[in-house]
């Protein structure tokens, strides 16, 4: 993969359909390798996370369309070899994002949870997980990652605690408005009864003022990149919100060819989504 040519996307917006790549791959020791190493790549690049999580879901019987979608994270991050997390210097505020990808999944229709937490302009932590169940609801879908998002938070502030550092209540942003009225209704409405008893702690949280629920336009959503596959001008607006940024060098001339190289990158046009 040396010499490959660079994608702008880790994953195409549709799988192919060929039959041929519905086959075996021969070597599935070797993908579970590769899909290992990426694992630990998402510690520094959040925008590979959900291709990540979505190749190392058959890391146990791979296809030949899993190994293709393998490869495609590979020439993507050969585009994006010099991107990593940048952390500035920031106030010491905690943020956090959730969202969900309602049954996104076209084989099990389970869906996907999402959420980022930012300690002022500094990404703190994110996660990508396939939801357990299946959700009957957008609604339920989006609660359940605001649950998620909400006991991350919960353990991040005590760790603020116990640095002595003090935070208000925390301001965790969805984009889905029935999600939020469940949350901050005391009410159990009888629509939402099958949603298990222990994703409702978040309301205690907001109770006791740990966290604060706010809406966010779906546009405007950071966390929208760790639940599905998003063209290259969404790709790139949410990875700049995220400050997943090309390195920058000291050495003479190295600020100006990366820069150059970087924008011959994002002017060219959007590549076939071939293999």
């Amino acid at each position: 993969m040396t010499n490959c040519k660079p994608l702008l996307t880790p994953l195409p917006s549709k799988y192919p359909d060929d039959p041929n790549l519905q086959l075996p791959f021969s070597q599935p020791e070797f993908f579970r390798k590769l899909a290992g190493s990426l694992q630990y790549l998402t510690s520094t690049r959040p925008d590979i996370a959900f291709a990540v999580n979505k190749v190392c879901q058959h890391m146990h019987n791979p296809l030949l369309l899993h190994f293709q979608l393998l490869k495609r994270v590979l020439r993507y991050l050969k585009g994006t070899l010099h991107h990593c997390l940048f952390l500035p210097k920031t106030e010491l505020k905690l943020s956090a994002y959730s969202d969900s990808d309602w049954a996104g999944d076209s084989l099990d229709r389970k869906s996907t949870t999402g959420y980022c937490i930012f300690l002022g302009a500094a990404l703190l932590s994110w996660s990508v997980k396939k939801q357990t169940t299946v959700a009957r609801s957008s609604t339920e879908s989006e609660y359940r990652s605001m649950a998620a998002a909400a006991a991350d938070l919960i353990w991040t502030r005590r760790l603020c605690e116990e640095f002595q550092i003090p935070l208000s209540p925390t301001e965790l942003y969805c984009d889905n408005i029935s999600a939020m009225s469940i949350a901050c209704n005391p009410i159990f409405h009888a629509r939402t009864k099958h949603i298990e008893v222990d994703h409702h702690f978040i309301r205690d949280c907001i109770q006791s003022k740990q966290i604060t629920v706010h809406h966010i336009s779906t546009f405007d959503q950071p966390a929208d990149i760790l639940t599905k596959s998003l063209p290259f001008a969404r790709l790139l607006a949410l990875r700049n919100k995220l400050l997943v940024v090309p390195t920058i060098s000291l050495r003479d001339g190295d600020v100006e060819s990366n820069s150059a190289s970087l924008r011959r990158l994002e002017q060219s046009p959007p590549p076939t989504e071939n293999f």
